[in-house]
């Protein structure tokens, strides 16, 4: 059975027109970049890229509870336990009911 491969007319459009449009923005220079300074900026975006992955780790908790503000309120239960172990039918530790 044969595939359609058909592609939908906007994504031509679309790549026509970012082709034409660089083409038509492209000025001539006479101009060298260095090796070198191309070095120097994918080092440059490395370590912004590294700086930020380091302090989103370092605060990663923060910024999950500031996240959650108003969801942990909702999460939370408070257990209360009796004095009175009788009143729930749980054994005391002397091995009686509770009862007297």
């Amino acid at each position: 059975m044969k595939k359609n491969r058909f592609i939908p007319g906007w994504i031509i459009m679309t790549a026509v027109f970012f082709v034409a449009g660089f083409d038509l923005q492209t000025i001539n220079v006479h101009a060298y970049i260095d090796p070198s300074a191309v070095t120097y900026v994918i080092q440059a975006v490395a370590g912004v890229v590294i700086a930020l992955g380091a302090a989103l780790t370092i605060f990663r908790h923060k910024i999950f509870a500031f996240l959650k503000k108003g969801k942990g309120e909702e999460e939370k239960k408070e257990i209360h336990f009796d004095d009175d172990a009788s009143s729930d039918g749980i054994a005391s530790s002397d091995g009686s009911d509770g009862e007297a």
